[in-house]
């Protein structure tokens, strides 16, 4: 399976992916509750929409630096400290009941450190690789499986409602600063000297959208993380809803699909066109909310048993078809534009809409979780419509 590199450096590639993932899920998975169970829900779409607002601005910014200024590694290390830090901070600030607006402060600056490096990364592990549509899915898939780890740790020591749980993703990030000194370096262009604002702040990366496929592409997995930013701070409630616990486990079932499309991603980028490998996804995505909309256990299950499924078959593929696009010296400009889109204008709506859509759905009887879920399936519907329309296929792409 392997065979360009030596299996050192792909271990070290794959345990960048694995540290750095369980960081973020010891973040991402318990966070709506932790701020549920302390008091701070209503600022729970705004918590996970500073991580959008953060996408327009750090990936390009430091994407740009990563090309041409500083190697991505030393970018990474300085972004990791920082994050650690900052996450600490977060941590102290909810368990002393500070105000929510500094609370929402602290997560936005947490957020603005934390942004730009799952790009990078990515963009350092494909020009790593000789064959990416071979051998991405597998060494991804350990992002996945730091992702599981992160969020069974949680569960596993029963901190899915409690501070505490930021303390512990502060010393993973810190962790992953470290081993950021055993990255490989990448060699920079030779000069920087003539570059204007726009090119130093990574703006240029705009004329990636030139190309009607290309652009499709961008358009569709924007799209897609509307729907898809409700998944994260609302499955969990509606599992606890449910009467069912430990909800940071049973969210990693998503995981479980999402690790069979890693190792099948390859497999299939070598005989299926890209266009139905995506619109396979959509329709997993359709799939998700449909089940989730049943309202019973079951449903909720299947639902998030096929995200991991969804999420690979569009949103990995896309990060693949953008690296075989573009010449190498745009690598990381090409992900943080990917990031500002999908991160950026695609969750900042889906986080605020998703909170919006929420508050409508609610009311002292409970949830009406069948309408709301119900909504979201209706607009993978569209978006599957407008990709089918839209994309153009083409010999070779």
């Amino acid at each position: 399976m392997f065979s360009t590199l030596r299996k050192s450096e792909y271990a070290e590639l794959m345990m960048l992916y694995f540290i750095q993932s369980a960081g973020m899920s010891i973040y991402f998975v318990p966070l709506g509750a932790i701020l549920d169970a302390n008091g701070l829900g209503a600022i729970k779409p705004y918590a996970f929409a500073t991580n959008a607002l953060a996408c327009f601005v750090s990936p390009l910014m430091f994407g740009a630096m990563a090309d041409r200024h500083v190697p991505p590694a030393s970018v990474l290390r300085w972004l990791a400290g920082s994050t650690g830090l900052l996450m600490a901070l977060v941590g102290l600030a909810i368990q002393h009941g500070l105000h929510p607006w500094l609370v929402l402060l602290l997560i936005q600056c947490f957020a603005l450190a934390y942004a730009p490096m799952f790009s990078i990364s990515t963009a350092l592990v494909l020009a790593r690789l000789q064959n990416a549509q071979r051998e991405f899915g597998p060494v991804r898939s350990l992002a996945t499986l730091g992702w599981m780890a992160g969020a069974f740790l949680v569960g596993l020591i029963n901190l899915d409602r409690s501070a505490t749980t930021e303390y512990l993703g502060a010393a993973v990030w810190l962790t992953f600063a470290g081993f950021t000194f055993f990255l490989p370096r990448l060699e920079l262009p030779p000069s920087t000297e003539n570059l204007s604002w726009r090119e130093r702040l990574g703006l240029d990366a705009l004329v990636l959208l030139k190309d009607r496929n290309t652009r499709v592409i961008f358009i569709t997995t924007t799209l897609f993380n509307i729907p898809l930013s409700a998944f994260y701070p609302y499955a969990p409630t509606h599992l606890h809803d449910l009467g069912m616990h430990n909800t940071s486990a049973w969210m990693c079932l998503a995981q479980v699909t999402e690790l069979m499309g890693m190792f099948g991603l390859g497999w299939l980028l070598l005989r299926w066109h890209l266009k139905w490998i995506i619109l396979c996804g959509l329709g997993f995505g359709v799939l998700r909310f449909a089940a989730s909309a049943l309202n019973d256990k079951a449903g909720l299950l299947v639902g998030i048993t096929v995200h991991g499924a969804s999420y690979v078959l569009v949103l990995i593929s896309a990060t693949i078809y953008i690296n075989q696009r573009v010449e190498p010296a745009w690598r990381t400009r090409a992900q943080a534009l990917l990031a500002l889109l999908n991160g950026g204008v695609g969750n900042l709506i889906g986080y605020l809409g998703s909170g919006w859509w929420f508050k409508a759905c609610s009311s002292p009887a409970g949830t009406r979780w069948s309408l709301y879920w119900g909504l979201l399936s209706l607009m993978v519907v569209g978006i599957a419509a407008y990709f089918v329309s839209a994309y153009r296929v083409k010999p070779g792409r």
